[in-house]
């Protein structure tokens, strides 16, 4: 074993480069250092963190360089264009794009698109993609030993009404395990993309569940180093908008700027975890 500095605070970690050999223990203990430094400092952080050692790939893949500001009226002239023609309504239902049912928990996930302010951000384009019941993307990179759904390919999108609500019919998706370390395995989630008011202010984010016995294991989301930032990921359970016989219902805001802004997928994520 060797020692290192991370983030202000000392641990041990396996001197092996090998992610992928690291033991759970060994991330989970690297995870607790980070936060017991971060609760000393004192200082807010309500992003994830582009440099987060227990998340091993951040330390390879985030960005090197300073971002460049672009001019959003040259980015427009480049970007592909969409309105209500262009989105159907059927596209939000995950649950009848084949000719059979889903295998899963079906729920319904609706919530509210605000800005900073609280006001409503209306005919957003809200895209989601995500697992199937058994853990297992429809993609080629995907290799785990779960089974492929064939009634379920688990991509969708929508625009929010005037009341800036979106709304999808889905199957609840399974944790799933991953390469960062020796038996890793992510809590189930949601991945959202919203394009606010312009597409050079994308934003992607994962919607969680509550009270997944994961949450406490996953470097991505103690990425997140502060509590009450992490807790804006988690949706609510919502028997408000369950259907009778027929589907469950959790309820998730999404707030794009301000204090209280959901916090996004940081950059070197990717969207495949």
């Amino acid at each position: 074993m060797q020692n290192t500095t991370v983030q202000n605070a000392t641990m041990p970690i396996a001197a092996d480069s090998d992610s992928a050999t690291a033991s759970q223990q060994a991330i989970s203990a690297q995870m607790a250092a980070i936060a017991t430094a971060y609760e000393r400092a004192g200082v807010e952080e309500t992003q994830p963190r582009l440099d987060y050692p227990p998340y091993r790939s951040s330390l390879l893949r985030h960005p090197t360089k300073d971002l460049h500001h672009a001019d959003p009226e040259g980015v427009e002239l480049w970007t592909p264009c969409f309105s209500e023609r262009d989105v159907d309504p059927l596209e939000a239902d995950l649950t009848i794009q084949h000719g059979g049912e889903p295998i899963g928990e079906r729920m319904v996930v609706t919530g509210r698109v605000l800005d900073g302010d609280g006001r409503p951000v209306r005919r957003q384009l809200v895209e989601i993609w995500q697992a199937n019941a058994g853990g297992r993307y429809v993609h080629k990179r995907d290799q785990h030993p779960a089974a492929i759904d064939p009634n379920f390919t688990g991509v969708g999108r929508c625009l929010t009404d005037d009341d800036g609500t979106y709304r999808f019919t889905t199957i609840k998706p399974g944790p799933y395990p991953w390469k960062n370390h020796r038996n890793a395995w992510r809590p189930a989630h949601i991945h959202f993309s919203l394009f606010g008011t312009e597409f050079t202010q994308r934003m992607v984010t994962q919607m969680y569940f509550p009270n997944d016995p994961l949450f406490g294991l996953d470097p991505i989301y103690q990425a997140i180093t502060d509590r009450k930032a992490r807790e804006r990921l988690v949706a609510t359970y919502d028997h408000g908008v369950t259907t009778h016989e027929w589907a469950t219902g959790y309820r998730w805001d999404i707030v794009l700027s301000g204090a209280t802004s959901t916090p996004t997928e940081s950059a070197d994520q990717g969207g495949d975890h």
